[in-house]
């Protein structure tokens, strides 16, 4: 896990004492709030519906228990005792005092964290796999490129003011995790036919008001070019994207208005005029960054855990859990647990005060003192032994964390929605807590097998609605809450946006409709077809007539 060097903490030091002379500037008067917005949003402070709203940095999705602990401190002393991770695998506080945010800031850097570049026209939290330097299934750990590309990003005088926010994704894994088509680049690492590794670019990607999937403009750029590349993009960016239009700023409009042809040339043009003039990281350098990534000290063990098999054979809820929520690690005798943040009836990525420090605990005792955040709003303990599997999930069930619904129809993405946010039409959080009441039984749920639903409050996309296999939009008519229903969306290697499929819903409506769809899924599925595959099989036609039968 990476630490901070000095320039580090000196960065983030500063940073909070130049806040804190803001803040009391805003609190004499001698800013207007006008004047202290775009103060504030630097340093990851919005303005929302009921009180201001702090997005804490999680870089790459990974941090220690020791972070957390102080998460959890942040939320016990300055919010209502609780956090929301969120789906840029950040946390967002949302009561703070806006006379508490310097010493929020002050604690949280203490031990290496901080809110800068969470908001604002600039490069965001950069993301990755979730499962990065455990799973099997990726060439190398992807979190190496992310932290370069962190510190690269991180105040660039040409990139803190860019046409509009910036989001990029790595993952190093066929199976996409960190669903990079759908960022403005996104990167995938994987070995060429010499077996030397490199990346995939996509650019244009991105959600929202006018949502697309990221076009490829290079097919394999040297990893040792990577920052290089990038300076590249983002020049050709902030010089050529629109920034007399809001709705019109973000890349993938540049992208998609010029073609992606006539971009990577852009592009490539830029690329040469920059690349072997001292961009890219010296060798010695990428080592240095390299070495906080290596892996933990696994132990030998066998892959079959006598321990493990007995436990699954004694409790058929433990056996369900291991089913729905582990995964297979790269080390024999491991495994990585996912930890659901959406219980059934509660608010999805929510998170107490304790059970923060629950998952700490863990952390600390089985899982080499590593966490992550998840971009689908949970969390995972990347490395567990197979004959600690069971003290975990008994551990996870007294803290109210052990529900087995990873990837299943009441694991929803839902943004804050109306009961947080000022840009909201309609509230998510009541119809997701209703879908989950609706199909509580986690024997149906596992019967169902993978069904990503997704619920945004609003067209900016905040819940990723597009790329749900079904897919939910809160609008406003004439001043009543409605819902837009989308299907055969997805975020994954198969990245694909999801289809409207007619008029819009009450929300009296909606969980009714989410029914009769899983129903007409169930009774036409094939072996072994998820709801994705049975939608793309079938075709809209079939789906929208179940759904609006007899509404």
């Amino acid at each position: 896990m990476y630490r901070y060097d000095e320039f580090d903490a000196t960065l983030v030091a500063e940073r909070v004492a130049q806040f804190r002379g803001q803040v009391a500037r805003r609190l004499s008067g001698a800013l207007s709030e006008d004047e202290f917005k775009p103060l504030r949003l630097m340093n990851g402070l919005y303005l929302q519906l009921h009180a201001y709203m702090l997005r804490v940095a999680i870089p790459y999705g990974t941090l220690s228990s020791k972070q957390m602990r102080r998460l959890a401190h942040v939320a016990r002393k300055y919010d209502k005792g609780y956090g929301h991770f969120t789906t840029r695998q950040n946390i967002q506080y949302n009561w703070p005092a806006l006379v508490d945010t310097p010493d929020i800031l002050d604690d949280l850097a203490d031990v290496e964290m901080h809110a800068i570049q969470t908001s604002g026209n600039c490069i965001r939290n950069v993301t990755s796999d979730p499962y990065a330097g455990a799973t099997a299934d990726e060439i190398e750990d992807p979190r190496p490129y992310a932290e370069m590309i962190r510190q690269w990003s991180t105040f660039h005088p040409e990139f803190s003011f860019l046409p509009r926010k910036f989001k990029i994704a790595v993952t190093a894994s066929d199976h996409d995790r960190a669903a990079v088509k759908v960022h403005d680049i996104g990167l995938r690492l994987y070995p060429n036919e010499a077996g030397e590794a490199g990346f995939e670019v996509l650019v244009g990607g991105g959600l929202g008001r006018t949502p697309y999937v990221g076009h490829v403009i290079r097919r394999f750029l040297p990893k040792e070019h990577l920052l290089s590349y990038l300076e590249a993009i983002l020049r050709v960016y902030n010089t050529q994207g629109r920034r007399d239009n809001l709705y019109k700023a973000r890349i993938k409009i540049l992208v998609n208005s010029e073609g992606a042809d006539r971009f990577a040339d852009l592009v490539e043009a830029e690329w040469t005029k920059i690349k072997g003039r001292g961009v890219d990281l010296p060798a010695e350098e990428a080592a240095r960054i390299r070495a906080y990534f290596a892996p933990p000290d696994f132990e030998d063990l066998s892959d079959r855990s006598e321990k493990l098999e007995a436990a699954r054979a004694a409790d058929e809820d433990f056996a369900r859990w291991l089913r729905v929520n582990t995964k297979p690690h790269k080390a024999p005798g491991y495994a990585i647990v996912n930890i659901s943040l959406k219980s059934i009836g509660g608010v999805p990525g929510d998170i107490s005060d304790m059970q923060m420090e629950a998952v700490a605990d863990l952390a600390e005792a089985y899982s080499f003192d590593e966490i992550r955040a998840t971009h689908e709003q949970n969390l995972v303990l990347p490395h567990v032994k197979k004959d600690d599997l069971h003290a975990v999930w008994s551990a996870l069930g007294g803290a109210g964390l052990a529900t087995a619904n990873i990837g299943l129809v009441s694991d929803i993405i839902a943004c804050p929605g109306l009961d947080y946010c000022t840009l909201a039409n309609a509230r998510s959080i009541p119809i997701a807590q209703s879908i989950a009441e609706r199909f509580a039984d986690l024997g149906v749920q596992e019967d169902l097998g993978e069904l990503k639903i997704k619920i945004s409050g609003c067209i900016n996309a905040c819940g990723h609605h597009h790329v749900g296999h079904i897919g939910i939009l809160g609008v406003d008519k004439k001043g009543e809450e409605f819902y837009q229903i989308t299907l055969g969306g997805s975020g994954a290697e198969d990245a694909s946006l999801g289809e409207i499929a007619g008029r819009g819903l009450s929300s009296t409506q909606v969980v009714d409709a989410v029914e009769k769809l899983v129903g007409f899924y169930r009774g036409n599925r094939q072996d072994g077809e998820r709801f994705l595959d049975t939608y793309r099989r079938l075709g809209a036609g079939p789906f929208k007539e179940a759904l609006y039968e007899a509404a």
